[in-house]
Parts: structure tokens; C-alpha cells; sequence
């Protein structure tokens, strides 16, 4: 399916009219459907629907389910593919992940399918315990340093690779960087947690968990929900382009990650766990 797609505009410029096109970044539903065996019968749930730019569809799936604690690693999942038997429409809107045999899904904070929109990735949550997921790498040691003048480069590199939102001006992106400033991976989206669970599903498939010798970078702002999946990943040092939320910063020191915002015309703000990041002599203003 494609990502863009261009429609008739008008375009107003001062007292000037121009017919011409415009390209959009396509936002189209994904359910998100979890088969695995149940007292030895298969069992087909319906976890999530979210708002999404359709592409990499299978790794914003496991990716979502990993994140969510539903799964615990890439060995638990049989396949993950678009419902072509079973859905007689909109078929490549619908994707199933299939387990294998001996796993049993921790399905205990998803007491009710709940609806994600492209905006909200934790929304129809009952609680924030709910999505307080303790993943296996919260206790995982990190060595990871970065040099302070490499992260003003990182958001530069990233937009030269974003491809659609070159195109439409319209997606968030993730993108996971070395400590040299390597580009390892990049996803997009409409969604800014589909971008980050598309990203985090490649890395899963890759067997590259957990990710704490890796910097990830956000397109926007950084919300709690955010930081959650990145505690879930094992992440240790996230850039975000925008602000962070209080509740963003509050998780990142509970599991004592970097968390920087506002990276972008050569400065940037640093809110927690500084000691991973290598900075000239700076005076504190108290």
C-alpha cells in the first residue's frame, strides 16, 4: 500500500489562486490480531486498532505486543501477515500474529480491546499502572556515552532520510543512532507510537534488543507513552526533537534514562540521567 497520496488543491498565495496538488501522508485503521492456543484449541483476539501510515505493518504489530508486554521476545511469534483469508475486505487492514504452540500471552492489562488513535498510543488505558509495564531490560546495565556536539548533528541526519515526510511534511519519525552517529534504523508514521513500535518491532525481528548502546531520536515531542516503550526496549538515551510531557521526564528518572528535548538549532536541554552525556565546563545559574 502506498504512503502518499496527492489530491487536487487550491493554493493561496496573497491575492493569487493556483490549481495544483498537494501530497498527504495516508492515515488508514490497523487491527491488530493475536492468535496463539488456548487449552489446546486456537484462539483468534482482537488486541488493538490504531490510526496508522500503512507500511511495515508486521513490525508495528510485534512491535505493539512486545511493547505492551504482551509478548516477551522475537522466539515467541510462529508469523505475523495480513488477514488475507479470513477478511473478504480491507484485508490489508487487518494483520494477525500468530504464536507459537507453548507461549501463553500476558493479556492481564488488556482486559477490553481498546481503541488507539494516531495521536494517543495509550488511549482507553484503565490506568498508568496498566501501562507501567516492567519489561525484562528495566535492570539492564549500560555503558553508553555520548559526546554532546554529536547529538546537535543527529536531527539534520534524520530529516535527510525521511523520505515521506519530505514528501507530505505530515509524519513523526524514530530513527535509533549509534554512539558515533551511525544511522541504524528509521521509521515513519502518522502516529508518533507507531513510528517508535514500527521501529521497535524491526529491532525485535532483528534480535537487536536491548537497545542500550543505541540513541534513539524523535521527530516531535516526548511523551510518557514514549518513554515507556522505550523502557521496554532497554533504551538508555532519548533525543527528542520537541518538549518533553512532566510525565515523560518523571518516567525517564524512574528508570534512570537520558531523556533530552528541544534538540535543534544547535542546543538542546538536558532533563535527566546527564552523566551519559560528555559536555564542556557549564556554570549553574542557582
Amino acid at each position: 500500500m502506498s504512503e502518499i497520496k496527492r489530491i487536487p488543491i487550491i493554493n493561496v498565495i496573497d491575492a493569487e489562486c493556483i490549481d495544483t496538488y498537494d501530497a498527504l501522508a495516508i492515515e488508514e485503521p490497523l487491527e491488530i490480531r493475536l492468535e496463539y492456543m488456548l487449552a489446546g484449541q486456537p484462539k483468534v483476539q482482537n488486541i488493538s486498532v490504531t490510526m496508522r501510515t500503512p507500511g511495515n505493518d508486521a513490525e508495528l504489530a510485534t512491535g505493539f505486543l512486545f511493547t505492551e508486554g504482551i509478548v516477551k521476545s522475537s522466539t515467541d511469534i510462529a508469523h505475523a501477515e495480513h488477514c488475507f483469508i479470513a477478511c473478504a475486505e480491507n484485508k490489508e487492514n487487518v494483520i494477525q500474529v500468530k504464536l507459537r504452540d507453548s507461549v501463553i500471552p500476558n493479556l492481564q492489562n488488556t482486559e477490553r480491546n481498546f481503541y488507539t488513535t494516531s495521536s494517543c498510543g495509550v488511549c482507553g488505558k484503565g490506568s498508568i499502572n496498566a501501562i507501567r509495564t516492567v519489561g525484562d531490560f528495566v535492570q539492564h546495565s549500560d555503558n553508553i556515552v555520548v559526546n554532546g556536539e554529536l547529538l546537535h548533528k543527529l536531527p539534520a541526519m534524520l530529516r535527510e532520510k525521511q523520505q515521506v515526510f519530505e514528501a507530505t511534511g505530515g509524519l513523526h519519525a524514530s530513527a535509533s543512532f549509534n554512539s558515533d552517529g551511525e544511522l541504524l534504523l528509521l521509521r515513519e508514521d502518522v502516529g508518533r507510537h507507531n513510528a517508535l513500535d514500527k521501529l521497535i518491532g524491526a529491532a525485535l525481528k532483528q534480535n537487536l534488543l536491548p537497545l542500550d548502546n543505541q540513541i534513539l531520536l524523535l521527530s516531535g515531542r516526548a511523551s510518557f507513552e514514549l518513554i515507556q516503550k522505550a523502557v521496554m526496549a532497554g533504551i538508555k538515551i532519548i533525543a527528542a526533537v520537541g518538549a518533553p510531557s512532566s510525565l515523560a521526564v518523571e518516567l525517564a528518572a524512574e528508570f534512570d534514562i537520558t531523556l533530552i528535548g528541544f534538540l535543534r538549532n544547535q542546543r538542546f536541554n538536558i532533563y535527566t540521567a546527564g552523566h551519559r552525556i560528555l559536555l564542556p565546563i557549564h556554570e549553574n545559574t542557582d
